[in-house]
This record gives C-alpha cells, sequence and structure tokens, in this order.
C-alpha cells in the first residue's frame, strides 16, 4: 500500500471519466489533490507536461508520476493500493469479463451517446438505437444482482456510475425517454443502490448542471466552427 503518498488528479467536474477516478479513490480512502482543468479554455501547461500524447483529462499523478486513461487509471489505483474493496475479481477470467464489459460501456454507450448530444437527424437517431441497445444488454447481464460483479461493488460499477447523472441530459438533447423503472428495472435498482454510496452521492454532480454545462460546450464548438 502507498501510504503518504502525493497523489493529484487532474479532471473536469462533469466528465464520466474523471467521476470514475474520484469514485475509485473514495473508495479505497484515498486522500488526493484535485486539479479542475478548463476545458473551454486553453489546457494547463501541467496538463500538457502530464499526458502530452493526448492532453486529456483524467490524469492521475502518483508522486510525480502520470497515468492517463480512466480505465487503465481504475486499474492503476486497485494494484497499488491494497485498502479498501478490490475492484477487480482475482479469477482471472472473471477479471477478464470485468474488463470486456468497461469496454462495452466505453465504445457501446458512451460513444453512440456523445452522438445524441453531438448530432442531429439520422446520426442522432442511430446513436439512440445504439443507446438503447446496449441498456438492453447491460440490463440482461446485471439481472439478479446487486451489482455487476454480484454482491460487490466493483470495476464495471465505477465505470458505469457517472452516466448516472447524464442519462438527463441525454434524454433532453435527444428529445427521447429511456424510462428506466419500466424499460430497465434491473439498472434502476443499481442506480438507486449506487447513489446510495458515499463514493457516488459526494462526487456526482447535479444532472441539471451536466446538462447546461454541454449545452455550453455545444454553443462554444457552434462558436469555433
Amino acid at each position: 500500500m502507498a501510504g503518504e503518498d502525493e497523489v493529484k488528479l487532474l479532471g473536469f467536474w462533469a466528465s464520466p471519466f474523471a467521476l470514475r477516478v474520484m469514485i475509485a479513490l473514495e473508495e479505497k480512502g484515498i486522500k488526493y489533490e484535485y486539479i479542475e482543468e478548463d476545458l473551454l479554455s486553453k489546457k494547463s501547461p501541467l496538463l500538457q507536461e502530464m499526458n502530452p500524447v493526448h492532453k486529456q483529462i483524467p490524469v492521475l499523478i502518483h508522486n510525480g508520476r502520470p497515468v492517463a486513461e480512466s480505465a487503465i487509471i481504475l486499474q492503476y489505483i486497485d494494484e497499488v493500493w491494497s485498502n479498501g474493496p478490490a475492484f477487480l475479481p482475482s479469477d482471472p477470467y472473471d477479471q477478464a469479463m470485468a474488463l470486456f464489459w468497461v469496454d462495452f460501456i466505453e465504445k457501446k454507450l458512451i460513444v453512440p451517446g456523445r452522438c445524441i448530444f453531438r448530432s442531429k437527424g439520422e446520426e442522432q437517431e442511430g446513436g439512440k438505437r445504439q443507446f438503447i441497445e446496449s441498456l438492453v444488454i447491460l440490463e440482461e447481464t446485471l439481472k439478479g444482482k446487486d451489482y455487476f460483479g454480484g454482491n460487490t461493488f466493483g470495476m464495471v460499477d465505477i465505470a458505469f456510475a457517472p452516466l448516472i447523472c447524464w442519462f438527463h441530459m441525454y434524454e433532453v438533447l435527444g428529445e427521447f425517454k429511456i424510462m428506466f423503472e419500466n424499460k430497465f428495472p434491473s439498472i434502476f435498482r443499481w442506480m438507486k443502490r449506487c447513489i446510495e454510496r458515499e463514493s457516488v452521492k459526494r462526487n456526482l454532480p447535479q444532472q441539471e448542471r451536466v446538462l447546461q454545462s454541454v449545452l455550453q460546450f455545444r454553443r462554444h464548438s457552434l462558436l469555433d466552427a
């Protein structure tokens, strides 16, 4: 375990990827310094230095050494800090399956989610279709379980939980209703369970604030076009 190590996180308050890392650090009880990046302005010299390849958040800085990409950061946290719950199961196959679902959430839920708020017409409709189809698959995967790994809050839950505060924005800008309680009851119960956890409750921003932030980003993008 890394006892009195220096830990910093470069992030943006609404980013689901940064929120993943915040939740993970909280679950492990790790003290850290949070540094907010202004993504509408020029990226800070620290961010460009710590993540020179992508220049994106989140970046975890542990004793001066940076780790980028949220899924990789989650694995790093889990391996370095043994205190607190393990994010990944001990069985190699179960580990592989957890990482598969983290990848699924990114490629099949977050990517089409971007189409919902960044596009219009046929592209947006395609994003909505894939988004709902992915929720159907996740609903089936979660059925009969408290969390994606069974009874334990783990890697897949941490990867998915930040989207709880984004669903309202998807509905408003996509002009559709997800109807979790009726169509996705397992996910609906899972969301309620997650929100009761201190690590999630303390870090997730209000849904309306996320919506207003995305609208601001869209206006900024249009001005830059």
